[in-house]
């Protein structure tokens, strides 16, 4: 039992919503790889992704053991990620039209997840040095590190572009930014979207995609979303390319229940493309019914609520804004990917973080969950004391024993 508490230090509730995560993505994922285990070995897709949570529960332990004002230095990374998405734009690997895919030395990943990370620490660090001056430039400088972050993710990745810098205008309405300078940012979006969606909607495809090829695969998804059948009775409704996947995901919800077909008995894991990764909501509600969706939602609420006690006990900016970022970004990923399986919002092509089958995004979801621990374990007083509690009982311990093995042998 000493040896597990001396591993697993920090927040308690973290860590157990992180294990149930990974649990239920090894279950889910196992059974949504089913059609690449028919085409390829049958262990490699659940053995690929164990070993990627495997790597992302070391990172979990080794960042969990970082004192958070040495994170910051990551902040400082955010350059060389715009270095590796120019790249990724004309060395990448192209994967549905989109270059988001970048190999170095055999290893492919996605820089835009680092670049997520290096900007929420970078913001977190500047919102923690914001002084109530009218002067203060910490607005400035945050624009002037989202704006060409998000710009350049944007070409080939709306929604990831859209819900990170929206993460960042919420957290620069946490950190008390004044309202004058985040209307304006309000006011500049809205003017941008809509004349981005009116271009979307009245122009041709042919048109748009001279000027932006992804611009034509935004027009479908938002046409599949607002297009309703005017069909007398769901019996003449025909599935076709335009609405295959949130047809079958809707299927895979209906067949699912209130209680579910248990884990492996899917049968729309087998025509949903992106069983395993976009739409594996879907697949849980199949399989885990109502009961298990909405297990899976609670685990991600616990996991902001918790991150916002923890938060609102750091005595430090730098660590409380650090928190507030990181769940941010997972809960808002993780709605989603769900909203995109009920057909709530367009396809948006966001995993569902710790449980969909991935490489990058899983790995630094565990830098996120890693980070949230690092800041209950170091910066909340009350975690400081345990940990100090925690260490002279084990102190005190280790001295009782070496006392026992110097006493002589009668």
């Amino acid at each position: 039992m000493d040896f597990i508490n001396r591993i697993f230090r920090g927040d308690r509730v973290i860590w157990m919503i992180f294990m149930l995560l990974c649990l239920i993505s090894i279950v889910e994922v196992y059974s949504a790889t089913s059609t690449l285990a028919y085409r390829r070995n049958y262990w490699e897709p659940i053995m690929r992704h164990s070993s990627f949570l495997l790597a992302g529960a070391g990172l979990v332990l080794l960042f969990h053991s970082i004192k958070p004002k040495y994170l910051s230095i990551l902040g400082l990374c955010l350059p060389l990620t715009w270095i590796l998405l120019g790249v990724t734009k004309f060395f990448g690997t192209k994967v549905n039209g989109a270059d988001r895919w970048l190999s170095i030395a055999g290893i492919s990943f996605q820089p835009s997840e680092f670049a997520k990370l290096s900007l929420i620490i970078l913001t977190a660090f500047l919102l923690s040095r914001r002084k109530d001056d009218p002067k203060d430039t910490t607005f400035k400088r945050i624009m002037w590190a989202a704006i060409p972050t998000c710009g350049i993710i944007f070409i080939d990745n709306f929604s990831t572009a859209a819900m990170l810098f929206g993460i960042i205008f919420l957290m620069m309405f946490i950190g008390q930014i004044p309202w004058n300078k985040l209307a304006k940012v309000v006011l500049y979006l809205t003017l941008s979207l809509s004349i981005l969606i009116a271009s979307l909607v009245f122009l041709s495809s042919d048109t748009i995609e001279k000027v932006f090829h992804r611009g034509v695969t935004w027009k479908e998804r938002i046409k599949d979303y607002t297009y309703k059948d005017n069909v007398a009775n769901e019996a003449e409704f025909i599935i076709n390319d335009d609405n295959y996947q949130v047809s079958h995901a809707k299927i895979a919800i209906a067949r699912g229940g209130v209680l579910g077909k248990l884990p492996g008995n899917s049968q729309q894991r087998d025509f949903l493309p992106q069983a395993y990764s976009d739409f594996i909501f879907a697949i849980i509600i199949e399989e885990l019914g109502l009961m298990g969706g909405a297990l899976v939602l609670s685990l991600y609420i616990m996991l902001f609520i918790r991150s916002g006690m923890i938060a609102k006990r750091c005595d430090k900016k730098f660590s409380k804004f650090l928190v507030i970022g990181c769940a941010l970004l997972i809960v808002c990923q993780a709605l989603a990917n769900m909203a995109v399986a009920v057909n709530l919002i367009p396809v948006t092509g966001q995993p569902l973080p710790l449980i969909s089958r991935g490489g990058t995004s899983t790995v630094v979801t565990c830098i996120y969950i890693g980070i949230i621990l690092s800041v209950s374990r170091f910066e909340n007083p009350k975690g400081i004391k345990e940990e100090e509690d925690f260490a002279r009982e084990i102190e005190t311990q280790d001295n009782a024993d070496l006392d026992i093995e110097n006493e002589p042998i009668a």
